[in-house]
């Protein structure tokens, strides 16, 4: 073996030990607690739990949540990344920092924001005061929602700017040029070479979408549980460490599962283009 193999090697053990103890041993120990009970013993009536209406509820209802808030952020973010990827490089680079800035404060402070804004006497409901109008906004499943979408828009837009802005301008002008309209050229040529940048987004909101819980507690007065809620409980107050490592252990597969179609898909797009 050669020095620099060796040096490559030695260069590779840091992250190693990383995923080991961050990664590795942290699923190891949700499995471990997952399929035990609180004597240690094997046992499936954990995961059997979860089969009660109440749990099937709480996972319908956060899928469910995370669909619709992955629809929207794809709606409002495929014309915003179009839009984008259209103007000058500089334009585009100032463009992208815009979208990125509420990013830089912090999570919770944001979503605080969103509570002030919702709330009977925010703003929202101060301008519509004046209009004689007054709309209950606050602590219920579009406020949620709406939470979601404002903190996760961000990484739906930046992946499928990427993927247009590799998209070759000729093409566009080509497909123009052999009679498409504005609206076939972005449906027939730029969205199906834009693929993957959507999958790509799709995946990175409709993840952190299905496992949030600050969000459901914040914006919907914990009146809506999800499983990240159902799984925090689980932990901070009745400290069933089982019953909530059988939730994530669930919640992990329905991420691995979810993951899994995006992959595929991204794959078979991948594979047509070549």
């Amino acid at each position: 073996m050669t020095k620099k193999n060796i040096l490559k090697q030695a260069a590779a053990y840091p992250h190693i030990v990383w995923a080991i103890i961050f990664i590795i041993a942290p699923l190891l120990f949700v499995a471990y607690y997952a399929f035990t009970d609180k004597e240690g013993v094997f046992t499936l009536a954990n995961l059997g739990q979860l089969a009660q209406a109440t749990y099937l509820e709480v996972f319908l209802r956060s899928v469910c949540f995370a669909f619709l808030a992955t629809v929207i952020c794809f709606v409002i973010a495929y014309p915003v990344a179009y839009f984008i990827s259209r103007t000058s490089p500089s334009a585009q680079k100032i463009l992208v920092m815009l979208v990125m800035l509420p990013q830089w404060l912090n999570f919770l402070i944001r979503t605080y924001s969103w509570m002030a804004i919702l709330e009977d006497t925010g703003i929202i409901n101060i301008i519509l005061g004046v209009l004689g109008l007054n709309i209950h906004m606050i602590n219920t499943p579009g406020a949620v929602i709406l939470g979601m979408v404002y903190n996760f828009l961000p990484y739906m837009i930046i992946p499928i700017h990427s993927a247009m802005t590799k998209i070759d301008p000729r093409v566009l002008e080509a497909a123009s040029d052999l009679g498409c309209s504005p609206l076939r050229v972005v449906t027939k040529v730029v969205f199906p070479l834009s693929l993957s940048g959507v999958i790509s987004g799709i995946t990175m909101v409709f993840v952190p979408s299905i496992s949030t819980f600050y969000i459901s507690q914040k914006l919907g007065g914990g009146n809506f549980d999800l499983i990240g809620d159902s799984i925090e409980r689980q932990f901070q107050t009745q400290y069933d460490y089982n019953m909530g490592a059988a939730m994530s252990f669930v919640l992990m597969l329905l991420i691995i599962a979810s993951m899994a179609v995006m992959n595929k898909y991204s794959d078979d797009e991948g594979g047509m283009l070549v």
